[in-house]
């Protein structure tokens, strides 16, 4: 066998020759044909994201605003496995980039469609976004609204404590917003509660005093000068 280079081989081996050239144009030339090649026609990628914004608006207005509290794990789990089982649904057989920047389009003109119809239409945001739910009122849990939400006590303490809240009790109202979040409303001490405990702190400390008074001195401490 001849290890002696051919012209061909020396030409191919070669990048500056116009054949690497010829061959340089044409896969960069195919390689941005796929990448914005538009694999499924223009309105069919626009109903698909339109539909699919639509169901997902309708399925969480269903399932409740918990799902968006994501108060356990596996709420989280589910908005996460939504988000891949509707992918496919969104770019159907097309993976172009063309695609994917009309679906961000479409989404994106949907939602400021809907913000600002809400935005006009008191009625709007109640069918779509819900009222809040009182959770806790005056420390106390209300159970029949906790039931309706799906949510439990447990679930509530684990909430007050991210807070920096250590007890229900010392919540005055506790309401789960149409965002999924939790407001609380920690409970203020009335006037006569605060003065209450600020003569129960003086009586304290006069106590502590007549004790210091009464305690006879130290064997190595003098006695106080009548």
């Amino acid at each position: 066998m001849s290890l002696t280079p051919t012209p061909h081989t020396l030409a191919a081996l070669n990048p500056l020759t116009p054949e690497s050239w010829n061959f340089i144009f044409f896969a960069t030339r195919q390689t941005w044909y796929d990448m914005f090649h538009l694999g499924l026609p223009i309105l069919e990628k626009i109903l698909r994201t339109i539909v699919v914004y639509l169901l997902l608006m309708i399925g969480l207005r269903t399932a409740g605003k918990r799902e968006l509290a994501q108060l356990n794990p596996f709420d989280l789990i589910v908005l996460l496995m939504l988000s891949n089982t509707v992918q496919n649904a969104i770019i159907g057989d097309d993976n172009s980039v063309t695609g994917g920047a009309i679906g961000a389009l479409t989404l994106l003109l949907v939602n400021y469609s809907i913000v600002r119809l809400t935005y006009r239409s008191r009625k709007l945001q109640r069918l779509l976004g819900g009222k809040p739910d009182v959770l806790v009122k005056d420390g106390h849990v209300l159970r029949e609204h906790c039931e309706e939400e799906l949510i439990t006590t447990a679930e509530l303490k684990a909430a007050a404590h991210k807070q920096g809240i250590a007890t229900l009790k010392d919540v005055e109202r506790a309401v789960l917003e149409p965002t999924g979040t939790i407001s609380f409303i920690t409970r203020k001490p009335t006037p006569e509660t605060q003065r209450h405990d600020e003569l129960i702190d003086l009586l304290s400390r006069i106590a502590r005093d007549l004790n210091d008074l009464k305690s006879p001195p130290k064997p190595n401490e003098p006695a106080a000068a009548s």
